[in-house]
């Protein structure tokens, strides 16, 4: 082997196996002499790769842990593996790892060969996970949105609301964010020149322009912040609400608000409000009764408060008629 980047590569992924490796069966496996090894040992160590040796009849190369982690040389079963743990790990919007996930599998995507990649999504098809309740979000979708971020990239996309009801999108993404085990994009949206959220497991056909921009000022501290309801463009305080209502979704949708929360099908005759609201919980109380059908709250003392003013207002009426 006489190219000697190919070479150090091919002998940095041996090191990278977790034993040690005398210097002869290095040198067999490069086709190259044992003074040869030496040399390129010394070359990964320049590099800062901590390369150590043994002595003795056991004694060999390995690599060691370091101060900072190196760039890594995986092998294709090696690369397939990681992808689809990581689209994995995406999907489940692990607490702590979410981010960091999504962020390492926009980098591997982005430079895996195309077989792979196809290796990639076969398996991840074929593969069931639990979930948990509710939509998950695409992992490819994930990792193009990661990648716009990353490279302050605009990015257009379909979007699909509580009704089904699609519309195109033209965002500058300022960053993912994760709330409830599930997935959001944060941006500027062009077309209306204003911040939103955006569920990512409703955002379809990503499409980065190529088009860089200069980020603006988000009006919270972070995606997560501005996500979580804490907007600086919003003085209101925020309740929250948990209400499992007794009708279809489509009846539902589109009447509770621009912003209604998490409004999920539960079947095809029940559907789950939660989430972090910022209108009059009194408002909210009259669109739950106007809407004609069951329901029960749970954890929102605010809207239990209104919603008991207005059961009294009505019994009241009906012990009192005119």
């Amino acid at each position: 082997m006489n190219d000697t980047p190919a070479r150090l590569l091919r002998l940095l992924s041996l090191l990278q196996t977790p034993r040690e490796w005398p210097g002869s069966e290095l040198a067999d496996r490069l086709g190259v002499s044992d003074r040869t090894v030496r040399r390129d040992i010394d070359r990964l160590r320049e590099l800062g790769y901590p390369v150590e040796a043994t002595l003795g009849v056991t004694g060999g190369y390995r690599l060691a842990a370091g101060a900072a982690l190196p760039p890594l040389v995986l092998d294709d079963e090696e690369a397939v593996a990681i992808a689809v743990g990581l689209r994995a790990a995406a999907g489940q919007a692990v607490a702590g790892i979410e981010e960091a996930s999504v962020r390492a599998l926009a980098k591997l995507e982005q430079v895996l060969p195309h077989k792979l990649r196809r290796r990639v999504r076969v398996i991840g098809a074929a593969t069931a996970t639990f979930r948990g309740d509710g939509p998950t979000a695409d992992p490819e979708v994930l990792a193009t949105l990661a990648a716009t971020v990353t490279n302050t990239e605009r990015v257009r996309f379909a979007y699909r609301d509580a009704a089904g009801n699609e519309t195109r999108r033209n965002i500058e993404p300022n960053g993912l964010a994760t709330q409830h085990r599930r997935w959001y994009l944060v941006g500027f949206d062009l077309d209306r020149m204003a911040w939103r959220s955006f569920r990512v497991d409703r955002i379809e056909r990503p499409q980065p322009t190529g088009a860089r921009f200069t980020p603006r000022e988000l009006p919270a501290t972070d995606a997560a912040t501005y996500v979580a309801g804490a907007r600086t463009d919003r003085g209101s305080k925020l309740y929250r609400v948990d209400i499992t209502i007794h009708a279809p979704l489509y009846r539902i949708a589109g009447r509770l608000g621009e912003e209604p929360g998490e409004l999920d099908a539960i079947d095809s005759n029940t559907c789950r409000l939660r989430g972090e609201r910022d209108d009059a919980p009194e408002w909210l109380a009259s669109q739950l009764i106007s809407i004609d059908a069951e329901f029960e709250v749970r954890d929102s003392p605010e809207l239990e408060h209104r919603l008991r003013e207005a059961a009294a207002r009505v019994t009241r009426a009906l012990s009192h008629p005119r």
